[in-house]
């Protein structure tokens, strides 16, 4: 795909959903907690009831998949890409929880913070 065209996609993308890219690097962050919650501490097992959070178990299970993608990517992933690998139900659940994903990241402690 050309570089103009990648760029009318990503316009079009933000235009219909109302995603910004800063929801887009909240969105790849969540997933790479959800692949690995622990922050990749060697040995720490941490279990977490997404459903909690208001995630629903396909959405996790797509986030999943991002997050091992993705684990070690800055959360800065061109709009079109990550979009491309959501579900529907993901898609959807993106769209209509935006505004709360900092605060799933927030439920986590930052391991550079100590």
């Amino acid at each position: 795909m050309r570089l103009q065209e990648n760029k009318e996609r990503i316009r079009e993308i933000q235009k219909i959903t109302g995603l910004k890219p800063t929801n887009f690097a909240d969105l790849i962050r969540v997933a790479q907690l959800i692949y690995d919650p622990s922050g990749g501490v060697c040995g720490k097992f941490v279990q977490v009831d997404w459903l909690y959070f208001g995630i629903p178990e396909g959405v996790v299970e797509n986030l999943r998949f991002l997050g091992q993608k993705y684990q070690y990517e800055s959360p800065h992933v061109s709009i079109d890409i990550v979009w491309e690998q959501l579900t529907p139900e993901t898609r959807s659940w993106f769209i209509g929880h935006k505004n709360m994903l900092w605060e799933i990241e927030e439920a986590f402690p930052a391991l550079d913070e100590d």
